[in-house]
């Protein structure tokens, strides 16, 4: 039974979820009004069952892709310790509920988790193998989950909701590229275009990420033109990205992979540390 849990878990990406009920708390935290703790629950539950969900669906249309790379080989379903059937099940009960859960929040939050998986699970995840274009539509959905929490506090879509939105989507294409130019011989096993460029590990490729980052500089100051924050968050979101973006110009200057890994660790605390930001600076 205890196999059976953790290979469950594995197939739900746990950890991957608990960024999302992150992103979704600080969305929540960051509108105004008093804090509906029932809510949070509810939040909490929503947006890790709809992005577990979404993952084990991935993971059941990619399962003899995952069995050509090093890196997914041991994942549940290639490795048989779970069935196609056991994980189906499993994905329609964990995105049932889900969406349920975000409904009981509002309609809009349930909507946005119903249309976040379907985005995921049947556009992105087939466009992995096609075009390198995937990643621009696996980002939508990845840019969901502060807005969502932003949505489950206000009830409805505006500005500030799509602020937040946008911060996450742009920070997703450096942050997905630098871990794309990292495990990018293991994707061109199964045939997956993550990098931007065909040409794989080149200039084209460095330098999209370098232009992504530097269009990470307006975006962080988008919550205190709309006032949202105050000008404080403005140098404090500057300060946040210099090291990534340092290390995007040495990446296309060099296209050294070491700092292609410090872009991809860079980005691991920007995203969290800036939504603290926000909060913290909130007006």
């Amino acid at each position: 039974m205890g196999q059976k849990i953790k290979a469950y878990t594995e197939l739900m990406k746990l950890r991957l979820s608990s960024l999302v009920i992150y992103s979704a708390v600080l969305g929540y935290m960051i509108a105004p009004g008093e804090i509906d703790y029932l809510v949070l629950v509810w939040l909490s539950i929503g947006g890790a069952f709809v992005t577990g969900s979404s993952n084990a669906f991935n993971q059941i249309i990619e399962r003899d892709l995952d069995k050509i790379m090093d890196r997914t080989q041991k994942r549940p379903l290639p490795s048989g310790r779970l069935t196609v059937r056991e994980a189906l099940v499993f994905s329609v009960i964990l995105g049932s509920i889900g969406v349920g859960a975000l409904f009981m929040i509002n309609a809009l939050c349930a909507w946005l988790g119903l249309l976040a998986m379907v985005l995921y699970v049947l556009t992105y995840t087939p466009l992995k193998t096609k075009t390198p274009l995937s990643v621009f539509v696996g980002a939508i959905p990845g840019s969901f989950p502060p807005m969502l929490g932003y949505v489950a506090a206000t009830a409805e879509f505006g500005l500030e909701a799509g602020a937040l939105f946008a911060v996450q989507f742009f920070w997703q294409f450096p942050h997905f590229w630098a871990i794309a130019w990292k495990l990018n011989d293991d994707y061109l096993k199964a045939g997956f275009k993550m990098l931007p460029s065909l040409g794989g590990r080149d200039k084209k490729s460095a330098f999209q990420i370098v232009l992504y980052t530097v269009m990470m500089l307006p975006m962080g100051a988008v919550p205190y033109l709309i006032g949202m924050s105050n000008i404080y968050s403005v140098p404090l979101s500057i300060l946040l990205l210099i090291p990534m973006l340092m290390a995007a110009i040495k990446l296309y200057l060099t296209l050294e992979m070491k700092f292609a890994k410090k872009v991809m660790f860079s980005s691991f605390y920007y995203l969290p540390l800036i939504q603290i930001i926000y909060l913290i600076t909130k007006i």
